[in-house]
């Protein structure tokens, strides 16, 4: 692939070396949540996000992109659920918080991945999860959020997510810097 970049290869290269993952303050503590940071072979720092619960940083010229402690409008956002009842709480109780969110990140112009844990398009189908949500509305919802926000959807064993959080940050950012994006 041809770049359209103001860096050469090997810029793009070292810009790449320097990618944290910014994880929101709001993700909750935990044991689980530890496991999948130490996952990311990256390091890590947590910094409020406008929206979504991971992005990435960057540095140029040995600048961040993202400047430490400030509000970040991420041009990239990963939202992570535990499983099916975590999602079916947003879609159901929480819905107006979470489509706000989404619109936010959906008029910034990001790219916007969902990441749901332990749960899969058969589970939530047939209803194999502990919320009363009815399935037929659940999947009607996820698959019209999914084409209203352009959103990327992952079902996702909890032991992978923080490697595939990191894969998709480090891919998005290289295709970014390759096509000029932060130039």
């Amino acid at each position: 692939m041809k770049s359209h970049s103001k860096y050469s290869v090997p810029e793009i290269e070292n810009i790449l070396q320097t990618m944290t993952i910014i994880v929101d303050t709001r993700e909750q503590p935990s044991a689980r949540a530890e496991q999948r940071y130490k996952s990311f072979n990256v390091p890590y720092t947590r910094q409020k996000l406008e929206y979504g619960d991971y992005t990435y940083n960057f540095e140029i010229n040995g600048k961040p992109y993202f400047p430490t402690n400030h509000f970040i409008l991420p041009d990239v956002m990963i939202e992570r659920k535990k499983d099916l009842e975590e999602l079916s709480q947003c879609f159901c109780r929480d819905r107006k918080r979470f489509e706000a969110e989404f619109q936010r990140a959906k008029h910034q112009g990001a790219s916007i991945y969902l990441l749901i844990e332990d749960g899969n398009m058969e589970k939530l189908i047939h209803g194999r999860y502990k919320t009363k949500f009815n399935p037929k509305s659940f999947l009607g919802s996820l698959v019209s959020w999914s084409i209203r926000f352009n959103i990327k959807i992952f079902f996702i064993q909890h032991e992978i997510s923080g490697q595939l959080i990191k894969e998709i940050l480090y891919k998005e950012l290289k295709e970014r810097l390759e096509g000029g994006f932060y130039d």
